[in-house]
């Protein structure tokens, strides 16, 4: 089966399995939203199964080629927008700064009352993108990329987790709250797969070996 048409029947079964965790959702508790639900891990690990397999290239990164954070909604940018989706009881002020509320980070278990203690991650991080095939994109291609809210990559989390993390792909970190990890691991071939990136050959392996257990 030519590849374009392949891709398009994993689309149609990723909307559905979306739509299927979105009814689960008025079941469940609903103190905070969060991050967008992850394709299923058979969906991932079909996704992960076409990701290119290639070695990284850096070369001539730099962070400011992914234009962020972006104004979302009158005053309030991408940052802002992902603190009062995350959060419970925010509360923020005509700049939209949340002076108040509390933050779950699911990748250490941590609750935060101060959005200063909270960062923004992106789940793929903006060099792993550039190094997995980013470096070819437009600037306006890396901004929606640095700034998409639709799919599973942005998340807020504990400050010095996601500054421990850094640009490392899953060979190498993975959230200390093993819990969270099958639902990260989705989010990442997904993330991978709408934006066509390649993986390498010790992060395929890694993935493959986390999906496994989901």
């Amino acid at each position: 089966m030519p590849k374009f048409y392949a891709r398009r029947r994993l689309s149609i079964v990723a909307a559905l399995t979306g739509l299927i965790a979105s009814v689960g959702l008025f079941n469940g508790p609903t103190a905070s939203a969060a991050l967008p639900t992850p394709v299923s891990a058979a969906t991932a690990r079909s996704y992960l199964a076409s990701l290119d397999v290639r070695t990284e290239n850096r070369t001539g990164y730099n962070r400011d080629l992914f234009p962020h954070w972006i104004t979302i909604s009158g005053s309030c940018n991408t940052r802002e927008t992902v603190l009062k989706r995350d959060g419970s009881n925010v509360s923020t002020d005509s700049s939209c700064y949340a002076t108040s509320g509390s933050w779950y980070s699911p990748y250490d278990g941590a609750t935060w009352s101060a959005a200063s203690d909270v960062d923004i991650d992106h789940l793929v991080p903006l060099a792993e993108a550039w190094d997995s095939g980013a470096g070819a994109w437009s600037t306006s291609r890396r901004q929606s990329f640095a700034n998409d809210l639709t799919r599973p990559q942005l998340l807020a989390v504990t400050d010095n987790v996601n500054q421990a993390k850094g640009d490392q792909d899953p060979a190498t970190w993975m959230p200390s709250r093993s819990a969270y990890r099958c639902t990260y691991v989705r989010a990442w071939v997904q993330v991978k797969y709408y934006y066509d990136l390649s993986v390498d050959s010790a992060e395929k392996s890694a993935l493959q070996g986390y999906l496994a257990g989901c």
